[in-house]
């Protein structure tokens, strides 16, 4: 079997891609991705955990000819499409960018796959699609979005229905996962965001090794467990070895099938803070701030489907998760 991976050299894509490098079976990958928030670096990194070679090509999805140059290369079997742009508060501020790469960047694709009659997909989708439901969340509520890149996720599932409705050979898993945080164990791979993060434990993490001054949390008046906001963390390789079961158990899937990837577990964000100064043994000095506009005080997955249909659950606990996080970081203080 021959895998593309977009977005393959990111966070997420590279935990997938040496997860999908561990089967027993030899799986020929080839990686697209534009490098506008990655390195090549991971390449390296990724040979050095697996002692195996990917075939990786800069492209951007977004580039119909440059994708249809991919499928005519390269035999493609199934595609696991984790390419887009991913920060909230910079799709409200560049909302155009966000449409054009993550939505018609998709359409692209889809029109590639479809050319070279290649109709197996994992895509990656977020949990932000659910609105302002109440958790748990399952499958089955309605959603909405309230930013841009909220929309887009959005706007591609739809699209990924309609497509599988308009024709029956697609088998796509739309997977909505939570807040993936770690790193992989050997410390070689992990989160590496360009610029200040967005997201909690890098902000964290690099406060604790000294790259950022302090952590600002938005709010503690919510009703919590410590009036700060509650998320469902998942690590990163357990999220990985759910893009795997969902590949593997694409032939189950007729249509389009939304699966929420998650512990179903919440953890505040100071309970995050203490967690990661016991483990790293570093201060993390912080600043309360008002909340943010649109913030939840609770949010957490049903994660109850996954289990059933792709016989897939998390395993690592909060532990774990930081504990990889800390030697990521403390081990490539830098990044890569």
């Amino acid at each position: 079997m021959s895998l593309l991976i977009t977005g393959g050299t990111g966070y997420i894509g590279s935990h997938t891609v040496v997860e999908l490098q561990a089967l027993a079976n030899e799986q020929d990958i080839v990686i697209v991705d534009d490098l506008s928030n990655s390195s090549t670096k991971v390449l390296d990194r990724i040979e050095k955990i697996t002692a195996k070679t990917v075939t990786f090509i800069k492209a951007d999805i977004c580039d119909y000819e440059a994708m249809n140059e991919v499928f005519s290369l390269h035999s493609i079997d199934a595609v696991i499409h984790f390419a887009g742009h991913k920060a909230v508060g910079e799709s409200s501020e560049k909302p155009l960018s966000y449409y054009y790469n993550n939505v018609s960047g998709t359409v692209i694709l889809l029109k590639v796959m479809a050319a070279h009659n290649v109709k197996k997909l994992v895509f990656s989708s977020s949990a932000t699609v659910y609105g302002d439901n109440t958790s748990p969340l399952n499958e089955t509520m309605p959603t909405s979005a309230t930013n841009p890149y909220g929309q887009t996720k959005l706007m591609i599932e739809h699209i990924l229905f309609d497509l599988a409705k308009s024709d029956s050979d697609w088998s796509i898993a739309c997977l909505r996962y939570f807040n993936p945080i770690g790193a992989h164990e050997s410390g070689f791979i992990g989160e590496n965001p360009n610029g200040i993060p967005n997201n909690l434990l890098p902000y964290v993490a690099q406060v604790a090794v000294g790259r950022l001054a302090q952590l600002q949390v938005f709010g503690d008046d919510y009703d919590t467990v410590d009036g700060t906001g509650v998320r469902d963390y998942i690590h990163v390789v357990d999220l990985a070895q759910g893009h795997v079961k969902a590949l593997q158990n694409l032939d189950k899937i007729s249509g389009c099938k939304a699966i929420n990837l998650g512990t179903g577990n919440g953890t505040s964000v100071l309970e995050i803070v203490n967690t990661f100064k016991e483990i790293s043994g570093q201060n993390i000095p912080y600043k309360i701030v008002p909340r943010r506009a649109g913030d939840l005080a609770t949010v957490y997955a049903d994660a109850n489907l996954a289990h059933e249909l792709l016989d897939w659950q998390a395993t690592r606990d909060l532990h774990a998760m930081i504990s990889d996080t800390w030697r990521w970081q403390s081990e490539n203080p830098q990044g890569f």
